[in-house]
């Protein structure tokens, strides 16, 4: 009866110890494990090739949580969806994005995190629907599309350049470089003339100051001799029209019988006395006139 007792005892224990170990696991996974994380969503336009179920979930390089399903938007066949599993006790912000990043050299990817601000509000959705976290280019696919870039401009200057270095293009070039030379070289030889012609034109200039010089100071040399002479011929001349005056007085009077002999040289001297004071106040007035001016001849009696 005793022995009965303890086993009865013992099997009541051990069917409520199980039925409280039940219930404490199932306890756990009906909220234990929906507290612990919550889902979010990427819609990724790009290739998530090397990215599977489980791959890393990180937050400027932590790990916080998990990729739980990968699959094809069905009303969206260019769009993929990304369903993440992040720890609940990691704030998401409206101003944070996603991208693919590989790991090392292994050719898998995993989903990177980043941005965002402190003071940027949660990220949220409306009930029954999964928040969606914006989605950048990957550093991978940047890179591609600028190699792409670059290698198709790279192309488009190959086939300019070999349309520029064409058999055409070179001889119309090797024709350019040929009048140039052509051009520099008469440029230099014209440059070397007008050079001679300055240095012909310095020595004229020379030789034209030195002459008006001796010029200037010949004729000076003669003006200064000559108008002394003129002078004392110009007071001769007085003299001997006084002289003549009186002389012709003298002969109207008829002091003298030789008047009618010496009638027509007296003319010619009265001439020749008028004509000697009028060169000798042109003279006076204009010493240059002596050389370089021709005087008219006084008409005589009769002409």
């Amino acid at each position: 009866m005793y022995s009965k007792v303890n086993y009865t005892i013992v099997g009541i224990f051990v069917l409520l110890f199980g039925a409280g170990l039940v219930a404490f696991t199932l306890w756990l996974a009906k909220y234990g494990m929906q507290d612990q994380y919550k889902m979010y969503k990427l819609a990724m336009t790009e290739s998530v090739s090397g990215l599977s179920k489980d791959s890393t979930v990180r937050l400027h390089g932590v790990n916080v949580g998990r990729v739980s399903d990968i699959r094809i938007d069905p009303k969206n066949i260019e769009r993929i969806d990304v369903f993440l599993k992040i720890r609940s006790d990691v704030p998401i912000k409206k101003d944070m994005v996603a991208h693919t990043e590989m790991l090392g050299i292994t050719g898998l990817l995993a989903i990177e995190i980043s941005g965002g601000t402190n003071a940027s509000p949660l990220l949220t959705a409306k009930k029954g629907q999964i928040p969606v976290i914006p989605t950048a280019p990957s550093w991978f696919n940047k890179t591609k599309k600028g190699v792409g870039t670059i290698a198709e401009n790279l192309e488009n200057i190959m086939q300019k350049a070999e349309k520029l270095m064409s058999e055409k293009n070179i001889r119309a070039f090797s024709r350019i470089l040929d009048h140039t030379d052509a051009f520099t070289a008469k440029a230099v030889h014209t440059l070397d003339d007008f050079n001679r012609t300055i240095d012909v034109y310095k020595k004229a200039v020379v030789k034209l100051n030195r002459d008006v010089h001796t010029v200037s100071s010949d004729f000076t040399r003669i003006t200064d001799n000559t108008v002394p002479v003129l002078k004392s011929l110009q007071k001769a001349t007085v003299n001997f029209n006084r002289l003549t005056l009186k002389a012709e007085k003298s002969l109207n009077r008829g002091d003298y019988n030789i008047k009618e002999t010496f009638q027509p040289m007296l003319v010619d001297i009265g001439i020749l006395t008028e004509q000697l004071t009028d060169l000798t106040r042109e003279l006076q007035n204009n010493p240059s006139s002596l050389l370089f001016n021709s005087r008219k001849r006084r008409r005589g009696p009769g002409e």
